[in-house]
């Protein structure tokens, strides 16, 4: 791999870009407001891009009995404490399929220095030379997937393992102007936006300016990315293409599974199942029937995460801006004591593993991060070097793993993408200022539009990755010199 540190491009990315923004259409995002808006919520705070669960869960709860844990259809109706909310109950054996494709060391590196922190992996999983023996229900304390590892003179991590997805240097020859023809792309633009961006707290309004609302500008960036894909060969998809749930379930299908999680926990707050229907609706089961879509349908070769970050408000009627502003940029890992403790999670992560996944998604996370650096000059933001929830990826930088939902979910490479503080004072004006083609003054400054700046560094960080690992067809190198 080419020096990910270095914040120059050269000419044939750089040449390969232009041809993408050349081709990209143009598209507009910010709206008047038609009538006056709500009181804005509070804006989720940096160090939580996802939040804390409604109730702090123990670590060993009371057993449910298994028969009273049913389903009807897509419904939730009950709550099962050794399950990630909405979760459901893994079949280990399905994991068969990657007997010996990966070695031992290959596998203990991962589990250890990847995907949880601390040993609080050995309560679950019993590492010896020739196998792994895991607890896979905790219903059935006995029940027990024996994984049994390649033998160590197999060097290519999981070179047979199973998978929808193609890594960089799986994928057949291209031309210099197609960097990413035969590559399938997922972008994922976070949150939904429209009418529920107030319930899901991404949304926001100073005085009489027009509401900031995480969920359009990132599906309006979305769309700019998606043009540029396109043009330099890739097969693009959006998860969702308008500022609406994904999911079909109403709030009142999830009021079973929240009374169900509320009675379990004997939580006295009021309002305390509504507001856990309120998030299972906009994020936990959005985000899982995402899953479904990208794993079943789409089955891409890469999803691309796209959200803005936020900084928490000090007063929630009086909302004032701030002048921190920085990148975050996140791969999935890092799973806590009580996240691994969860038969689900354990499973997602073990399949991660076993698919060779961080190796290929980390490498294109190095050139995301650095990509980013450059066009938006902004910091990265750093999480402490002992953290209880987050994994820095071989120390580069700004790249970092934490154990968010549609990062576990997604069945191959997932970039999760959270630049700018859209609560920043200079945030706020360029997105006041909407999406343009070219370069306008804005805070004082001539400069690109947000959601194009934006666009841009995912494009070239893409190209970065995938034409440094793809063979070029030399026909096309050759005609471009």
């Amino acid at each position: 791999m080419s020096d990910h540190t270095s914040s120059s491009s050269s000419p044939i990315i750089l040449a390969v870009i232009a041809l993408a923004a050349a081709g990209a259409g143009a598209y507009f995002y910010l709206q008047p407001a038609e009538q006056a808006a709500p009181q804005p919520a509070i804006v989720e705070p940096v160090v939580e891009p996802e939040p804390e669960p409604i109730v702090e869960v123990t670590p060993e709860p009371e057993p449910v009995d298994p028969d009273l844990i049913e389903e009807s259809g897509d419904k939730p109706l009950a709550y099962d404490p050794y399950l990630a909310d909405l979760g459901t109950r893994p079949d280990y054996n399905q994991l068969g399929i990657y007997q010996e494709t990966i070695t031992r060391p290959d596998f203990e590196r991962l589990l250890t220095k990847v995907y949880v922190v601390g040993d609080s992996w050995k309560e679950w999983i019993s590492l010896f030379d020739d196998r792994a023996e895991i607890r896979s229900n905790r219903h059935q304390p006995d029940e027990i997937f024996t994984l049994r590892f390649a033998p160590e003179q197999a060097t290519q991590m999981a070179k047979l393992a199973p998978k929808f997805w193609q890594k960089a240097a799986e994928l057949p020859a291209t031309t210099i102007d197609k960097p990413l023809a035969d590559l399938v792309i997922a972008i994922d633009p976070g949150h939904i936006g429209g009418d529920y961006a107030q319930i899901e707290e991404r949304w926001y309004q100073i005085d009489d300016h027009c509401p900031v609302m995480e969920g359009e500008m990132v599906l309006v960036t979305a769309e700019i990315i998606k043009s540029q894909l396109e043009n330099l060969g890739a097969k693009v998809y959006l998860v969702r293409d308008e500022n609406a749930p994904v999911s079909q379930l109403t709030i009142d299908d999830y009021q079973a599974a929240a009374a169900a999680k509320v009675e379990h926990y004997d939580i006295t707050t009021p309002d305390a199942t509504r507001k856990l229907q309120e998030r299972y609706l906009y994020r936990t089961g959005e985000i899982r029937a995402r899953a479904e879509l990208v794993n079943t349908q789409i089955t891409p070769d890469l999803v691309l995460c796209l959200h803005f970050n936020a900084e928490a408000w000090d007063d929630p009627s009086n909302p004032t801006l701030t002048d921190k502003n920085h990148n975050h940029t996140l791969l999935h890992g890092a799973l806590t004591k009580s996240e691994i403790a969860h038969d689900d999670e354990r499973y997602e992560m073990l399949l991660k593993i076993l698919q060779g996944v961080h190796d290929e998604e980390k490498e294109i996370g190095k050139a995301a991060v650095t990509a980013m650096s450059k066009h938006t000059g902004l910091p990265n933001y750093e999480y402490e070097k002992n953290s209880r929830r987050a994994i820095s990826v071989d120390n580069f930088p700004g790249l970092w793993a934490r154990n968010l939902l549609a990062n576990r979910l997604y069945q191959c490479p997932v970039i999760f993408y959270e630049p700018y503080v859209m609560n920043n004072e200079e945030v706020h004006a360029r997105v006041q200022a909407g999406d343009f083609e070219g370069e306008q003054e804005v805070f004082g400054k001539m400069r690109r539009s947000i959601f194009r700046e934006y666009a841009d560094a995912v494009t070239e960080g893409l190209v970065k990755h995938y034409a440094g690992e793809r063979k070029i067809d030399k026909a096309s190198q050759n005609l471009s010199e």
